[in-house]
C-alpha cells in the first residue's frame, strides 16, 4: 500500500526532497453518542483504516495537495499566505484549516508542501474521515517543522480547525480518539474535563462489524449545530435555577427533578439524551471492564433508542440496518454510531454468526431501503503517527 502511494506520488509531483509518510486513524464511538459537546462521556475507539499523507516539502510558500479518492479534482493549490476556505476546494479545506490554525498559534510556516492524502475509509459514513484528514496533517507539520507539540495539543488545534475554518460546531471526541488511540484499547473521554483512561476491549469470541447504510451524509450540512443549540437553550434554562456547567454535570435523577425548568418540550427531550446518554456509557464502560459484555451490548441498543427517540437523529435507513442486526442470532448489541442522518452502525457479533449476520442484515435492509449496505469488520488499531519507509 506505502510503496504504491510513494510511487504515485513521485509521478504526480516530480518529487525530488525526501519523502515522508503519516498516517492518521479513522474511529468508532461504541456509545457514548452527542455527549461530548454537551460536557458528558464518550468511548470511542481508533481504527486500523485512515487516512495516508505521503508529503516532501517545497522550496516556495506553495501548497499542492492530491486526494486518491477525489482524483477528478486533479492537484489542489494554495499557499501559506491565502489559507481561506473555499466551497470549490472540499476535502482540502481541512488540510488548510490545520495549517491555518498552526499560524493562529504563532508556529512558523516557513516553507510549502506537496501533498497525496488516501483515505481507506468510507466517505461521509460517519466513521470520522475529516478528523482523520486535520490529524494526518497536524502530525506531518509537528513532525516536518521538528515542533514537539504534544499530541493532547495538536487534538486541540485540529478540533479548532474544524469549528472555526470548518465551521462546524463539534466536540472534542472525534480529534481525541484519532489523535490518542491505543491498539486494541478504547479510551473513556470525560470531553468537560479531558480527563480519559484506556480500557481493553476484551470481546473474546466476538468482533466489531461497521454497516455503512450508504447513505451520505455530511456533518457540516446536518442538523448538528441544530442540535446543540437545543442543548444550549435546555442548560440555560436549567442555569436559572442549578449550578451546572453542562448537561454532563447532571444525574438522570436531578435531571427528573429539575426538567419542568425547560421551557420548551423538543429542548427538554435533547437534554434528556445528553444526560441519560452520559450515565449509560460510564455504566456500559464498568460492565465491559467486569467482563460484562452482554449488559454491554443491551445499553448499546438502548442508546440507539435514545438517539432515535429522544435526540431524532437516526432516520429509517439506520434504524432499518440496527433493527435487522437486533433479529440476528449472535448479535451483543447494536446502534448507530457518529453524528446521524446516514452514515454507519456499530455492532458486537459474535465470530462464529459474522458471515450470516452480514448475509441476513444485507438483504433485510436492501428489502427495506433499496439501497446496499456494506460491512467492514474492523480491528482496533493505534492513534496518528509517521510511518517509516523502510519498506519502500
Amino acid at each position: 500500500m506505502l510503496e504504491k502511494l510513494v510511487e504515485e506520488f513521485k509521478q504526480i509531483f516530480h518529487s525530488s526532497e525526501a519523502i515522508r509518510c503519516f498516517f492518521a486513524p479513522g474511529r468508532v464511538n461504541l456509545i457514548g453518542e452527542h455527549t461530548d459537546y454537551n460536557g458528558g462521556h464518550v468511548f470511542p475507539c481508533s481504527l486500523s483504516i485512515g487516512t495516508y499523507a505521503v508529503v516532501q516539502k517545497r522550496h516556495d510558500r506553495k501548497i499542492r495537495m492530491y486526494s486518491k479518492n477525489f482524483s477528478e479534482a486533479g492537484v489542489i493549490e494554495s499557499s501559506l499566505e491565502q489559507l481561506t476556505y473555499k466551497t470549490e476546494d472540499d476535502w482540502a479545506n481541512y488540510p488548510k484549516g490545520v495549517m491555518d490554525t498552526f499560524k493562529k498559534h504563532g508556529y512558523d510556516l516557513p516553507f510549502g508542501f506537496d501533498i497525496l492524502f488516501f483515505g481507506n475509509i468510507p466517505n461521509g459514513a460517519g466513521l470520522s474521515s475529516s478528523a482523520s484528514i486535520e490529524l494526518v496533517t497536524c502530525v506531518l507539520l509537528n513532525k516536518i517543522l521538528e515542533l514537539n507539540i504534544d499530541m493532547m495539543d495538536l487534538v486541540k488545534m485540529a478540533q479548532q480547525a474544524e469549528n472555526e475554518f470548518i465551521g462546524v460546531s463539534c466536540g472534542i471526541m472525534d480529534q481525541f480518539a484519532i489523535g490518542m488511540g491505543k491498539e486494541n484499547q478504547a479510551v473513556l473521554l470525560n470531553c468537560q474535563t479531558l480527563e480519559y483512561q484506556y480500557s481493553p476491549l476484551q470481546l473474546t469470541d466476538a468482533v466489531l462489524v461497521i454497516s455503512n447504510t450508504n447513505k451520505r451524509r455530511g456533518l457540516a450540512d446536518s442538523k448538528y449545530n441544530e442540535r446543540r443549540m437545543e442543548c444550549e437553550r435546555a442548560l440555560s434554562d436549567l442555569q436559572t435555577s442549578l449550578s451546572i456547567n453542562s448537561l454532563g454535570d447532571l444525574t438522570k435523577e436531578q435531571f427528573e427533578k429539575h426538567k419542568s425548568l425547560i421551557q420548551n418540550e423538543v429542548d427538554c427531550k435533547r437534554a434528556k439524551h445528553a444526560v441519560y446518554e452520559n450515565e449509560r456509557t460510564k455504566e456500559a464502560v464498568a460492565k465491559l471492564q467486569n467482563g460484562d459484555l452482554k449488559g454491554f451490548g443491551q445499553l448499546m441498543n438502548e442508546s440507539h433508542c435514545s438517539l432515535r427517540d429522544d435526540y431524532e437523529v437516526s432516520g429509517k435507513e439506520l434504524d432499518a440496518l440496527v433493527e435487522a442486526a437486533w433479529l440476528q442470532e449472535g448479535v451483543i448489541g447494536s446502534r448507530m454510531t457518529g453524528a446521524g442522518f446516514g452514515g454507519c452502525t456499530i455492532s458486537i457479533v459474535q465470530k462464529a454468526q459474522v458471515d450470516r449476520f452480514v448475509e441476513k442484515v444485507r438483504n433485510t435492509y436492501y428489502e427495506k431501503t433499496s439501497l446496499e449496505a456494506e460491512f467492514y469488520v474492523v480491528t482496533v488499531g493505534e492513534g496518528a503517527r509517521e510511518l517509516t519507509l523502510e519498506a519502500v
